[in-house]
């Protein structure tokens, strides 16, 4: 049986440990870039994808900078944001002042299921302009179909999110 590692698994602390670490630190960096891509800025991707493939889904603000090699300033700005966008939750370390953080087991679905008051103040703000440009005027027109998309999307992302809860606890056992 090999010896401790830092994280506290066994194995081999010389050597193996190397080769994990670059494994998802690789994982890490190339989910990240694809956050980017989708539009999220740099450091929370990278500190979202830093917490996912996490063993436990939690870190404090010191492992992900020790990991990440960043500034706890870095790791502070990219949680907030985070946090913000209902993807990662702060908790305290039973015992202690610091925080931690924790990657929910459903971001995905928390984060596209609290757009709903984002969907209807833009559904609001879009049928004003619908109304002040007039649906005979060619930006008119552009904004109600906009309008239209999110009135559709509202509509629909009840149906989703229950058929996605179906799909997960036929395929991941809830």
């Amino acid at each position: 049986m090999g010896e401790r590692r830092q994280d506290g698994r066994a194995g081999d602390v010389h050597g193996a440990g190397e080769e994990d670490e670059a494994a998802v630190s690789e994982f890490v960096e190339r989910f990240a870039a694809q956050l980017v891509e989708a539009g999220m800025t740099r450091m929370p991707a990278r500190v979202f994808a830093a917490l996912l493939s996490s063993e436990r889904g939690v870190m404090s603000s010191a492992e992900l900078g020790e990991q990440l090699k960043v500034s706890p300033a870095a790791v502070s700005g990219a949680i907030r944001y985070l946090s913000q966008v209902d993807m990662v939750i702060r908790e305290r370390e039973p015992g202690s002042r610091r925080e931690r953080y924790r990657v929910q087991a459903s971001q995905w679905y928390e984060a596209l299921t609290n757009r709903d008051s984002m969907l209807r103040r833009w559904q609001s703000t879009l049928r004003e302009g619908v109304d002040h440009f007039g649906l005979d005027t060619p930006q008119g027109r552009r904004i109600n179909e906009t309008r239209e998309f999110f009135v559709f999307l509202e509509s629909e992302l009840g149906s989703l999110m229950d058929r996605w809860a179906e799909h997960r606890d036929r395929t991941l056992g809830g």
